[in-house]
């Protein structure tokens, strides 16, 4: 090895060597990312001690079937806003409170005739058994 290729060697070596020192790229007067916003202390929350429900068992906030279907169907009174108001009074649309009316019980209905009334006593099934039938 020549006297020049030893000397840039070792002046490569020294040139790598500080730049690890104290003002190369361990210089830390930057700040510390994980230490710029300060982390909230952990809290147990209010509902640790619940146990949960039993297997099977109905959840209590979501009531019977019925009920479910009842709020589906006719839902209850919700709040409308003046753009639907405004449309809902130039088509003449029916009361507000129609929905809670049509579901109760009271309320006076229209024969459908012995068709409709079929259908709705018919069985419960999943429709593999079905005939139709043609009256006449």
């Amino acid at each position: 090895m020549t006297k020049f290729a030893r000397i840039a060697l070792i002046a490569g070596l020294g040139a790598m060597t500080a730049a690890c020192g104290s003002g190369g790229l361990l210089n830390r007067d930057r700040p510390d990312e994980f230490a710029v916003q300060r982390q909230a202390p952990l809290v147990v929350p209010p509902d640790f001690n619940l146990e949960p429900p039993a297997p099977g068992a109905p959840r209590p906030a979501e009531g019977t079937t019925a009920e479910q279907a009842l709020d589906a169907l006719f839902g209850g009174p919700a709040p409308r806003s003046s753009v639907e108001t405004s449309v809902l009074d130039r088509a003449g649309a029916a009361a507000p409170g129609i929905r809670s009316s049509v579901g109760d019980p009271g309320t006076a209905t229209v024969a459908k005739g012995s068709v409709t009334r079929d259908i709705i006593a018919a069985p419960e099934g999943d429709g593999a058994t079905a005939v139709a039938v043609i009256p006449g």
